[in-house]
């Protein structure tokens, strides 16, 4: 670890004390011309003992920070595979505007000032200049100016090219990374959204819910499958109704069915992440917040506590440009230089995936990943994915994590979502990996191959559901989505209400989903091959369909009750099969459930109670109610996000059980940090 001594990130030198010449005899010299910084300009000391060769890029610190922290540094860098100045920063040893401040004068640059008037002006440049950290002045014919954001490996490039050219030094600057990224946010804030708003419509206009037409699109498929069914019936209506409770059954069993094959199927044992820090990746995290306030200090330790070197870590707190309480809640802490916030401008459909679009070009890694506000990740998630994707070879561009609930003691509706939960991440989605199906994704813990998500056009700001539409483009697009043994703890609704408005926005996003990718039949079957399409249709269609005709089911049995007709010897075959299948259904329904989500919960190392079972058709009837709702809201309001509120409960394990960390794996001890 670094030393205490020194700057400690507060932006100050203190008086030189060290000669380049005596204390460090073996430091690379600039190879060609002066000295880049004059030996008698910095007073010596000599070390007590021998000093190491430093790598360039601390020249600049050396009579400024102590000798112990550049060892340390040095060290470090070499272990972890970055730049000796980049562990420097991110230990909070120096800040980064000082870091450039110091670099400048060591090379003989200047430091870039960045007025409005030299940033860019069309979001796309923006976007480069971000990804590149690297900004071109306009030219007129002699040779084009730079403003870069040097750092690790770029310095060493940056000297070189200095010690060839001497004429380079007339039109170089230096700025620093956070400061750029800080200038480009302010300046380009609402290109950026706009862009990120009109992407994916732009390139792939079928693909966005943008572009759907929700009441037109249901009138018509009502009249399509209406009026021949109406036709049916009104000439041989036992026949009718026979073919739509056939068809109607058929399709929930095959969802019960694909369900009952997870509790059959058992993840294999994953092994501990193997990668050394040497060859981790830079690692984004976009963690999007509206309204959370309250969550702001739970989620920075949880992210904090993080099992990854912070130099190869980059969190972006993505917030609303007018969201002012969350703002000045991450305002008021004090976050590590590897943690920023990026403000989104109110353009565009107010949703999480046009922030997360916005905020896309401001990630550094070639790997990023997603979470909520609510969100208490294991710490060695990371790592584990990475392996994932290691291990999975190339063709995998996106590995999910488990998701679990951990305040289900608080409600009997909290109760409800941890146990469907487990079902839906322990159960389903690894048996739909195994497979090699299309996993419509969780909303939060995904991670992605930065390229990937750039290929795919990255989320839909007009789908309220962007997590489950990107894992079905993902897969048509031939990617495969894995899911791994490692586990992030999440926070359920607690009143009615508020699961009730989460629960409408998730059935209208898997409507969109659906009209979205069901536009083109041919071209999905083609995509997704026939057993994908037919899955992709059992996953959206089956549960939304199953919780539209639920009630209607319940009142004809229950008036079969009230007539005193239910359990009598049937008059027709089409009452026996009609009756067979109405109750084969029933069971089947609520016998599978009890199943799933108890093989869930049992991988969680708990069991669900009397409690759980009993009101799951009360549960269901208000997942009817939600369909409903979300119907008419999908042709109302169909790009409206209900806004789920967090960090309004304690967090604990539900029935005062203790959760297992993930499903194949043994639990890891939890980090304080990301549990008090």
């Amino acid at each position: 670890m670094l030393g205490d001594a020194g700057l400690a990130g507060k932006g100050r030198s203190r008086a030189p004390d060290l000669a380049v010449g005596e204390a460090f005899p073996e430091v690379d010299a600039p190879s060609a011309g002066a000295p880049l910084v004059p030996a008698d300009s910095i007073a010596h000391r000599p070390f007590s003992r021998p000093f190491r060769r430093l790598p360039p890029e601390l020249l600049p610190f050396v009579g400024h920070l102590e000798a112990a922290d550049l060892e340390a540094a040095a060290a470090r860098a070499a272990r972890i595979g970055v730049g000796a100045d980049e562990v420097l920063v991110a230990g909070g040893q120096i800040a980064d505007e000082e870091a450039t401040r110091l670099l400048a004068a060591h090379l003989g640059l200047p430091v870039a000032a960045l007025p409005a008037e030299d940033l860019p002006h069309d979001a796309a440049l923006a976007e480069a200049v971000l990804r590149t950290g690297v900004l071109m002045a306009p030219s007129t014919g002699a040779p084009p100016g730079f403003t870069m954001a040097a750092r690790g490996r770029t310095v060493r490039r940056l000297r070189r090219a200095l010690s060839r050219d001497a004429g380079l030094r007339g039109r170089v600057r230096l700025v620093a990374p956070a400061t750029l990224r800080r200038r480009m946010a302010q300046a380009c804030r609402a290109r950026l959204a706009a862009a990120a708003a009109a992407r994916l419509v732009a390139t792939a206009p079928l693909k966005s819910a943008a572009t759907l037409r929700p009441g037109r699109l249901l009138a018509m498929g009502a009249a399509a499958a209406g009026v021949p069914l109406l036709g049916v019936i009104a000439l041989a209506p036992e026949m009718g109704l026979l073919l739509v409770q056939a068809v109607l059954s058929l399709v929930f069993l095959a969802w019960i069915a694909i369900r009952l094959a997870g509790c059959l199927y058992r993840p294999p044992h994953e092994p501990s992440p193997t990668l050394g820090e040497r060859e981790l990746p830079l690692y984004s995290l976009l963690v999007p917040l509206y309204r959370e306030a309250a969550s702001v200090p739970g989620l920075v330790e949880a992210l904090a506590a993080l099992d990854y070197p912070p130099e190869k870590l980059d969190i972006k707190l993505v917030v609303e440009e007018d969201d002012r309480d969350t703002r000045a809640a991450l305002a008021a802490r004090a976050l590590p230089p590897h943690m920023e916030e990026v403000a989104v401008a109110p353009v565009g459909p107010r949703t999480k995936p046009k922030a997360l679009d916005a905020a896309l070009p401001f990630a550094r890694g070639a790997f990023v990943a997603i979470y909520d506000a609510e969100d208490l990740p294991e710490p060695d998630q990371l790592r584990r994915a990475v392996d994932a994707f290691r291990r999975g070879g190339p063709q995998v561009g996106c590995v999910q994590a488990r998701l679990c609930i951990d305040n289900g003691a608080d409600s009997w509706i909290a109760d409800q979502f941890a146990a469907e939960y487990a079902g839906q991440f322990d159960v389903l989605l690894p048996v739909l990996s195994a497979l090699g199906l299309p996993i419509p994704l969780g909303g939060t813990s995904n991670h992605f191959r930065r390229r990937v998500l750039d290929e795919v056009g990255a989320w839909d700001p007009y789908n309220v559901t962007e997590d489950a539409d990107l894992g079905i483009r993902l897969a048509r697009a031939g990617w495969q989505t894995r899911v791994i043994a490692s586990t992030t703890f999440e926070e359920a609704p607690v009143t009615r209400r508020a699961w009730l408005g989460q629960r409408t926005r998730w059935l209208k996003g898997w409507a969109q989903t659906l009209l979205v990718h069901g536009r083109r039949p041919r071209t999905l079957v083609r995509d997704l091959g026939l057993a994908g399409t037919l899955a992709l249709l059992l996953l959206t269609a089956g549960p939304f369909v199953a919780a539209l005709v639920h009630p209607l089911c319940l009142a004809l049995f229950a008036a079969d009750i009230w007539r005193g007709v239910a359990g009598l010897p049937c008059t027709s075959m089409v009452e026996v099969i009609t009756c067979a299948l109405t109750y084969t259904t029933l069971a089947a329904g609520y016998a599978g459930t009890a199943a799933t989500l108890t093989v869930g919960l049992a991988r969680r190392g708990l069991r669900p109670g009397w409690r759980t079972i009993a009101l799951t058709p009360v549960y269901w009837l208000l997942l009817s109610l939600a369909a409903w709702r979300a119907i008419i809201e999908l042709i109302r309001r169909p790009h409206f996000w209900q806004k789920t509120e967090h960090g309004l409960t304690r967090r604990r394990s539900p029935a005062g059980g203790t959760l297992r960390s993930s499903a194949s794996a043994p639990p890891p001890p939890r980090p304080a940090a990301a549990w008090n």
